[in-house]
């Protein structure tokens, strides 16, 4: 609050850290944070100062309640300072934060932004897939799922299923969990990468710049066509990458016909670039593939499937895509490249596909399919920073499959999601069943 002078330079959110962390775990010191706040703000003539305290009582409110035997004098001094700006808003966060569970963590750099501005209104930018972004406003008390829901919402998708939300740093991309708070996740993901990022360059202070992405996470019930929103901002660019990287099995006809597609994509109905196509192979045909022909020929082929083609504007052409890829059994996978070190009769590096039926291991040259083990009969699965594991059959007696894979969090994260679905799916079912039979 600015009202002694301090020995060293500290930036607001470390200031507010030092304040509301201690706080954030152990509910015993809560009181005593509303009460030296309060305490300060009491016939406290710098108005500078009032302000500051202000700004953070407005932060307290939204992170955690006073006990019972302080709530009432914590209202009295909001209701008797109605005049001030942020006492209402205050009040308002504070009858919030008792209907609801305490956040975990201290506030994020947004939120002490917002407050230092005067603005009780927290924004914050969305990325999608096809390369767009969004603002949207996110409160103290925001939840993931309440954030996924107000997306869709505004994005005008057909459901909110499937969709997560994704935290890019320098080093990973994690999805946030649907039932914690969204600026509790955020500190949580920037905190661990700091503290990763300090002890590798020793120490000093770091700045972990991240990205919040709205995608795609589990793939089931997506037919193109029947949501031509989420085709476009969502289906279309996460399948493209995958497609061009060579995880598909698929035909000479079908490569053909989606890269005259592809080719329309880029430059629309323009015959002026035909003559480009050789030098646009990579973005036209998939990785492994680029050697079966040569330039010319594929140029020739490509040129032939796209006047067969005449007529379709940029968006058809995208949603022809969606329709001949959704066909592969490989469509909605998430591919991860990983050493195997259990199995002497597959390679040492296999293709693992995770897909809504289980998860699949391919050849990662003849993508011929190795071992197939749905969902109902992975025993148990495990991950670290350099490995993943995972139980096939009986917990006791079952196979174990040992990786090598720096992704295995994400190998992880994405099986408990699908299991968890289909368990979800599952209760609802036997509920469903259970009211019927009674």
């Amino acid at each position: 609050m600015g009202d002694y002078p301090t020995k060293q330079m500290q930036s607001r959110l470390e200031l507010t850290d030092q304040i509301f962390g201690p706080a954030t775990k152990y509910e015993e010191l809560r009181d005593e944070i509303y009460c030296q706040i309060m305490k300060q703000m009491s016939s406290n003539n710098n108005r500078f100062s009032v302000e500051q305290g202000w700004q953070l009582l407005w932060l307290c409110c939204g992170l955690f309640p006073p006990s019972q035997s302080l709530l009432k004098h914590t209202q009295r001094f909001l209701e008797s300072r109605r005049r001030e700006t942020l006492a209402a808003d205050c009040l308002q966060r504070l009858q919030s934060s008792l209907r609801m569970e305490s956040r975990k963590l201290p506030p994020h750099q947004a939120e002490v932004d917002a407050i230092q501005q005067n603005s009780t209104q927290i924004f914050h930018k969305i990325h999608f897939p096809n390369d767009t972004e969004e603002i949207f406003e996110v409160a103290t008390n925001t939840r993931i799922k309440n954030l996924i829901q107000n997306i869709s919402k505004k994005l005008d998708l057909a459901s909110a299923d499937g969709f997560s939300i994704f935290v890019k740093t320098h080093d990973k991309v994690l999805s946030l969990n649907d039932t914690d708070y969204f600026f509790d996740s955020l500190r949580q993901i920037t905190d661990w990468s700091k503290k990763a990022k300090r002890i590798k360059d020793g120490g000093g202070p770091v700045n972990v710049p991240y990205l919040v992405f709205f995608m795609r996470k589990l793939w089931f019930n997506v037919i193109p066509g029947r949501d031509a929103e989420a085709d476009r901002i969502f289906h279309f660019p996460q399948e493209l990458p995958k497609y061009l990287r060579g995880y598909h099995v698929c035909s000479k006809e079908e490569m053909l016909n989606i890269a005259a597609l592809l080719f329309r994509i880029k430059v629309s109905n323009d015959k002026n670039q035909l003559v480009m196509i050789p030098k646009m192979l990579k973005e036209l045909v998939p990785a492994d593939q680029l050697k079966a022909m040569s330039e010319n020929e594929w140029k020739k082929s490509i040129v032939s499937s796209f006047n067969k083609q005449a007529g379709m504007t940029v968006e058809e052409a995208k949603a022809a895509f969606l329709k001949v890829v959704c066909r592969w059994p490989t469509f909605g996978c998430a591919f991860f490249e990983v050493k195997q070190t259990s199995e002497p009769s597959f390679p040492d590096i296999v293709r693992i596909a995770v897909s809504k039926e289980g998860l699949t291991i391919f050849h990662p040259k003849t993508k011929d399919v190795l071992a197939n083990h749905p969902f109902n009969r992975i025993a148990n699965w495990c991950s670290g920073s350099t490995y993943f594991h995972m139980t096939i059959g009986n917990l006791v007696k079952g196979s174990k499959f040992l990786c090598e894979t720096s992704l295995g969090y994400k190998m992880d994260d994405l099986i408990t999601s699908y299991v968890t679905m289909y368990l979800r799916e599952q209760r609802a079912v036997q509920t469903r069943n259970h009211r019927f039979n009674m």
